[in-house]
């Protein structure tokens, strides 16, 4: 966390995932409704590269469980890391309640406590512009992946717009999400990312945008592909399989 004394507010706040983690799945928190309402648009585009039936996921970053439940019901064997204890409390608790056996553990991206080659995708969504150590995210996120798995991930584009948007707007104005949850300062170029999963070992393809695409009942915003990249962004990076003929 950040302190940032031009505005007087606490930078890149991971506090307030625990904050309301005992209201995760009530639906009467705005911002966590928000978050719920990406997960089918995200897998709307990962779908369409990945068959989930019977993989070993890790959704990294996971706090109260939305991608990790939609992931287990895609068929998927799911496992979800987050440094929230709280969230991931709640996380439990809700699979429990609905019958899903999905693993959870409080963790870092930085040091993931599981074998090499452990999953065949990593799912890494909201996360990447978060972390206090994107590089070494990254390099545990290649040992951890399977030869021949995949990185599915989004995170947000560095730029004027996307500071403007994300934080001036969607924090600040709309209070759509938390005052503090972002610090633009860790927002990530796609080229970047690009460069840096080229260097863990991973080959990533070309980003596509994600943005809103309309309303709900609630006038909440939903949620799916967009023309440009200039603010959030999803891709995809795999590792390649020596065996593979």
């Amino acid at each position: 966390m950040i302190f940032d004394r031009g505005t007087n507010v606490q930078r890149n706040d991971l506090t307030i995932y625990d904050n309301v983690a005992a209201q995760w799945w009530s639906d009467d928190i705005r911002w966590v409704r928000t978050l719920k309402n990406m997960v089918p648009a995200r897998l709307s585009w990962f779908d369409q590269a990945i068959d989930w039936n019977g993989k070993e996921v890790l959704d990294l970053g996971c706090a109260g469980g939305f991608m990790a439940e939609a992931l287990h019901d895609r068929g998927a064997q799911v496992t979800g890391i987050d440094p929230a204890k709280d969230a991931i409390a709640a996380a439990r608790a809700h699979a429990q309640e609905t019958g899903r056996d999905i693993s959870y553990t409080v963790g870092v991206g930085e040091k993931l406590p599981y074998e090499d080659a452990s999953f065949d995708a990593v799912v890494c969504v909201d996360v990447l512009e978060h972390v206090s150590d994107l590089n070494a995210t990254l390099a545990e996120i290649a040992r951890v992946l399977r030869p021949g798995g995949t990185l599915f991930y989004d995170t947000i584009n560095r730029n004027p717009l996307a500071s403007l948007v994300t934080v001036t707007i969607a924090e600040d104005t709309l209070k759509i999400l938390p005052k503090g949850t972002h610090d633009p300062k860790m927002f990530i170029k796609p080229s970047e990312l690009q460069a840096a999963l080229t260097d863990v070992g991973l080959a990533p393809t070309k980003p596509v945008g994600l943005g809103p695409r309309g309303l709900t009942r609630k006038g909440d915003f939903r949620f799916g592909r967009v023309p440009g990249t200039f603010i959030i962004y999803m891709g995809m990076a795999h590792k390649p399989d020596p065996a593979a003929p």
